[in-house]
């Protein structure tokens, strides 16, 4: 590294520890969340901040500097904003194109007009969040709804509801939370209090209530109230079962895992808004249906799908068995780590209640392999009409870019990605552009997914949706042109 490169980037280093006491302090006093074309800075590191920045090449062909966006991220923290999320590319992007003569402060402040002021969504009381169970998706939900906490106006974990495993059970379950072997640690302090039965974790106060009966507890004596309860045990599938969690205090109940009869089976992206307001059990189906089913729709709207059919390659879970021993599924009770397993998958029947307007017949098929965590799904598609691979392609990273579903749906061209390299990642699915075969009118995609957390985002997201805390991005995305890039790359 060059002298001069070297102080380039100590220069943009020292702008993106600026940085971040400002996007901090948007989240926490206004529940504004800062974002680089889709990618949330919120609790990021200086590297963090900077590898983010790096990602508008996607879009831009180009790398967007700090030295770009910090002029506007310092005139939003000279308004007084209401909740919402604020995306810092997308407004140097529309500066660029419409700004004109224009100062950077004049032009935020008239593109963000209707979010100055103060309003009664500012000061709306926090949506309580009550988990049961605490397994691999309550723990990560756990963790997502802690780091979203911010000002304290739009989701609380109160409590999580457990079986007791023991004297030590709170402070071995604090210790689970802490360190995680796939996802690393814990981000931030948790105190346990034995006495009281709590885990504080970055300043919010979890009670742990045990018991073996959901129809056992009554939450209004925790002082819990309109909570939306978070069942992760997979125990209860059907409305009979889950309706034992409408107990005092709990208005909502959501399953992390697909819902039988006329449970809703809800994709965040997909069919959230088709939610009756009056309904109070919904699913958040399988990991395996959030990760087919934003591309099967998007696929549908732009090229038609008249068949499909879905294979994944799918880590082994705690369903499983360690060593061969009786299980009831036929294949599922021989030893996970030292096989590839054949065994079902209900995702290709769950997309009928996801997309019930998709009339293409769906099958699909599982393989189990001996890896933790990440997977990836396998759709062949018989399209309605003759295509090819680029403009599949550009369809698909427009969509993960700037559509409906670019919360759910990502992208990478990179040509040495593999499982571990999307750990950790917030989409419901990535699709793999160096892996994917068009010929005519037949597609063949590889969509990878974060079995673990990037369902766990998805589960977030629906229930913001359903307390009504999920802000809209502001500016307009078709506020400002979208090129082409010369070298996409991997998001970050």
């Amino acid at each position: 590294m060059s002298a001069a490169e070297l102080t380039q980037w100590n220069s943009e280093e020292a702008l993106a520890e600026a940085m971040i006491p400002m996007i901090g302090g948007l989240h926490r006093r206004h529940s504004v969340t800062i974002l680089i074309h889709s990618r949330s800075l919120v609790n990021k590191s200086v590297i963090g901040i900077l590898g983010t920045h790096r990602f508008a090449r996607q879009i831009r062909g180009d790398e967007l500097s700090v030295e770009e966006t910090f002029p506007f991220l310092e005139a939003l923290t000279r308004l007084e904003l209401r909740p919402s999320k604020i995306d810092l590319g997308l407004l140097v992007t529309a500066y660029h194109a419409n700004g004109g003569g224009t100062s950077i402060p004049e032009f935020v402040a008239q593109s963000l007009a209707e979010l100055v002021g103060t309003d009664e969504a500012s000061a709306r009381q926090p949506q309580d969040v009550v988990l049961y169970g605490f397994g691999r998706i309550g723990r990560l939900v756990a963790r997502l709804l802690i780091e979203k906490a911010g000002s304290g106006n739009g989701l609380n974990l109160r409590a999580v509801v457990v079986r007791k495993g023991g004297g030590d059970d709170l402070t071995k379950r604090a210790s689970l939370l802490r360190r995680d072997s796939v996802h690393g640690k814990f981000n931030g302090t948790i105190t346990v209090d034995t006495e009281n039965n709590t885990l504080t974790a970055n300043g919010n106060v979890i009670k742990f209530i045990y018991s073996n009966d959901p129809t056992s507890v009554d939450y209004t004596e925790y002082g819990i109230d309109n909570a939306i309860l978070i069942d992760n045990t997979g125990i209860w599938r059907d409305r009979d079962g889950l309706s034992n969690h409408l107990r005092p205090g709990i208005a909502k109940v959501v399953l992390t895992a697909p819902g039988k009869g006329d449970v809703p089976n809800i994709v965040h992206g997909v069919n959230h808004r088709s939610i009756d307001p009056n309904e109070k059990i919904v699913s958040c189906a399988s990991c395996t249906t959030n990760a087919i089913v934003p591309p099967l729709k998007t696929m549908d709207d732009e090229f038609g799908v008249a068949r499909a059919h879905v294979e994944t390659v799918h880590s082994f879970t705690n369903d499983q068995n360690l060593l061969d021993n009786y299980h009831k599924a036929d294949r599922r009770g021989r030893s996970a780590p030292f096989n590839l397993v054949l065994t079902e998958t209900g995702a290709a029947s769950a997309v009928a209640k996801a997309l019930p307007d998709l009339k293409a017949k769906i099958t699909g098929n599982s393989i189990r392999v001996p890896t933790p965590d990440v997977s990836v799904a396998i759709l062949h598609l018989h399209l309605g009409r003759e295509t090819t691979k680029q403009e599949v392609l550009e369809h698909l990273r427009q969509e993960s870019l700037t559509g409906t579903l670019s919360r759910n749906l990502d992208y990478t061209a990179a040509t040495d990605a593999v499982s571990s390299d999307f750990i950790g990642s917030r989409a419901a699915c990535i699709i793999d552009a160096n892996a994917a075969i068009v010929e005519g009118d037949t597609a063949i995609l590889y969509a990878w997914y974060d079995n673990e957390f990037g369902y766990s985002c998805q589960v977030v997201r629906t229930v913001q949706y359903l307390s009504g805390v999920e802000y809209p991005i502001y500016p307009e995305v078709d506020a400002a042109p979208w090129p082409s890039p010369a070298c996409p790359v991997l998001q970050a």
